[in-house]
């Protein structure tokens, strides 16, 4: 008998990863609320401390310059959260057991969530800014400032993305998910997004000064507003760097071990 070998050619990283993009945003486009609330939620916080509470917090009315940066990164947060839920969804439904059994790398379908998880935010924080300048939002930053913010505000997108994708593989289900990456979304409140930080109480000052959301913030307001950012850009840089090479790597790693226990 003539034995014929048939051989699988497995697809090209990029091809693969392409795919689970594509997956990835058609899931969010089927699931047109979550990306609803991630830009909604924001706006209406933005609306109601500029409105209510800006009065009361700053008389002079330039109160809407302050809080802008830190509603970005709010909307950011909300934004990244539902790859959390994402991510939990397929470690729990058993889509990963037909990927392992295809020539692909599995792994993929985590950094397509992570890659459409991205373009959803960038649609977002664009929205976000729009309705700011609506609202009466005057940037003084260059050009050069106004692109270095943007890369700040994706490296802080991106870093965090990858920590909700953690976040999601360690979870044992989509709710469990939803309820840890809840509790992240609380750090810009503890920040200096939206008062300044010499107000707070003094052992509220050293959590606030510390935390890896007020550089990034305080970066953002400096270079958006035509100041300096000094020191706050490394520190901003510094953080999202080792946020993200540590959930990187303890991405990889969850990924791995459960998967190979199925």
């Amino acid at each position: 008998m003539l034995n014929v070998k048939t051989e699988i050619k497995k697809p090209s990283a990029l091809i693969t990863c392409s795919v689970f993009v594509g997956r990835s945003l058609l899931h969010g486009l089927r699931n047109a609320e979550a990306l609803i609330m991630a830009i909604a939620l924001p706006i209406m916080l933005m609306l109601m401390f500029t409105y209510v509470f800006g009065g009361a917090i700053d008389p002079s009315g330039e109160y809407v310059n302050y809080v802008v940066p830190g509603i970005i990164l709010l909307c950011a947060g909300f934004g990244s959260s539902s790859t959390a839920v994402d991510v939990a969804t397929d470690m729990t439904n058993g889509i990963i057991d037909r990927f392992r059994t295809m020539p692909i790398q599995s792994m993929n379908v985590i950094t397509g969530h992570v890659a459409a998880s991205l373009a959803r935010n960038f649609l977002a924080t664009g929205v976000v800014i729009i309705i700011a300048l609506l609202v009466g939002f005057r940037p003084e930053g260059s050009i050069f400032s106004w692109v270095t913010a943007i890369g700040v505000i994706a490296l802080f997108i991106l870093a965090f993305t990858w920590l909700f994708a953690a976040i999601g593989l360690v979870s044992k289900t989509p709710a469990a998910a939803s309820s840890y990456g809840f509790v992240l979304l609380f750090l810009p409140y503890l920040s200096s997004a939206f008062v300044p930080i010499s107000t707070m109480p003094k052992w509220l000052q050293g959590i606030a000064e510390n935390q890896p959301i007020t550089p990034v913030i305080e970066t953002i307001r400096s270079l958006l507003m035509g100041g300096a950012a000094g020191s706050y850009i490394w520190w901003a840089v510094g953080w999202c760097l080792l946020i993200l090479v540590v959930s990187i790597i303890w991405s990889t790693w969850t990924f791995k071990r459960k998967a190979g226990r199925r």
